[in-house]
């Protein structure tokens, strides 16, 4: 495996890239930038000139990650050269959120294989339902590590953009099927959230969308534990009170929802994954150095499955919530994830609407809010 990596700036633009590709046999390039970036108009010429023999694929993002920080309006490029992996490289337009599971069965349909080792999914940000696309996926493939997210807009959520090749559109899911036995694949999971307050049994639900908790509308419930002053600020300020949904008779977190949207005439919320009738959730809330440990816990969960001293790939997606609760010190837990991962691994990624990721010591790939989660991703050539 091989990766090399370039890098533009907010203030830079694409004719500040070098004369000459870092890798032109790259077979996979992964591109993260904001939807300002994707909207350039030799984006893809530029990419396809640089990279002839690959699938180029990314997506728009609420702020994009490297070895060197946390940035916006930036475009980080990764070229990958597989030595001995093979891989199938997908994707489709959304018809409508409602045939999110459909899709990716459709999807999954394509790269199921008996040597498939892992997935990479990146998908619109806002028109598709993470939740059933993953189970969509989960239907075909079984317990195959699916890795990935939602595309973002920083905090705009207004339209989020994919690119795949010479396409750059909204509405698209992208998966890359990864095979054979020499490739080496790993996730990890991380949050620094904590729950508070009495745990609550969802009682009225329609996937997404909160209606009742204990019997009593979800809204004037929520807004009681958040306070008057965040109240009058959501949804934004919901970032920084997510939902926990809690395991079935324990206390451990299962995953994380985020806040979108409130209906007042309603009383509902709405929220950036499902959340079953019958659940349990508690709100959370985190300090910026629970954050930063949740992230060094992500990282530690890949150092304790595979060693991280030869050439490797971590992508990164963690959540926008997070972005807007450290603010400019979020740059901290992708340091931390950098140190604790080495000098050979290469950091790529962006914060998005939804990570992508198997839940921690499972096999369970799931829609995740409010995580750093990190898909990482070498060559054993002696397998």
């Amino acid at each position: 495996m091989i990766v090399k990596q370039e890098s533009l700036t907010a203030k830079m633009t694409l004719k500040d890239l070098p004369a000459a590709s870092p890798l032109p046999t790259a077979n996979l390039v992964l591109v993260f930038g904001s939807v300002k970036r994707f909207g350039e108009a030799k984006l893809q010429s530029t990419l396809k000139s640089r990279y002839p023999a690959a699938q180029i694929i990314g997506c728009s993002t609420a702020g994009e990650i490297s070895a060197n920080g946390v940035f916006d309006d930036s475009l980080q490029i990764t070229a990958v050269l597989w030595e001995r992996t093979t891989q199938r490289v997908t994707q489709i337009k959304m018809s409508g959120m409602q045939n999110s599971f459909e899709t990716a069965v459709g999807l999954a349909r394509q790269l199921r294989a008996d040597d498939l080792k892992a997935v990479l999914v990146y998908s619109d940000g806002l028109q598709v339902n993470g939740s059933e696309l993953l189970e969509g996926f989960k239907s075909v493939l079984g317990e195959v590590p699916l890795m990935g997210g939602m595309a973002g807009d920083g905090f705009n959520f207004s339209q989020t953009l994919q690119v795949f090749n010479d396409t750059i559109s909204s509405g698209l899911v992208i998966a890359v099927g990864l095979y054979g036995k020499n490739l080496v694949a790993t996730t990890g999971v991380g949050r620094g959230w904590k729950p508070y307050g009495p745990p609550r049994k969802v009682t009225k639900s329609i996937k997404n969308v909160v209606l009742e908790l204990d019997g009593k509308p979800a809204l004037p419930l929520y807004n009681m534990y958040i306070g008057a002053n965040s109240a009058k600020e959501l949804p934004g300020s919901g970032l920084k009170f997510p939902f926990a949904i809690i395991e079935e008779g324990k206390r451990d977190i299962e995953k994380i929802r985020t806040l979108l949207a409130i209906d007042t005439a309603a009383n509902s919320l709405t929220f950036a994954g499902n959340v079953d009738e019958g659940e349990t959730v508690r709100l959370c809330q985190a300090t910026h150095e629970r954050l930063v440990e949740g992230a060094g816990a992500a990282a530690h969960l890949v150092t304790g499955k595979v060693s991280t001293h030869q050439t490797g790939l971590a992508i990164c997606v963690s959540c926008v919530g997070r972005k807007g609760v450290m603010a400019e010190q979020v740059v901290d837990e992708v340091k931390l994830v950098q140190q604790i991962l080495g000098p050979q691994t290469s950091l790529t990624g962006f914060y998005s609407y939804g990570e992508f990721s198997p839940r921690p010591d499972t096999a369970d790939s799931v829609l995740h809010n409010q995580t750093m989660t990190i898909g990482y991703l070498s060559e054993n050539l002696l397998a």
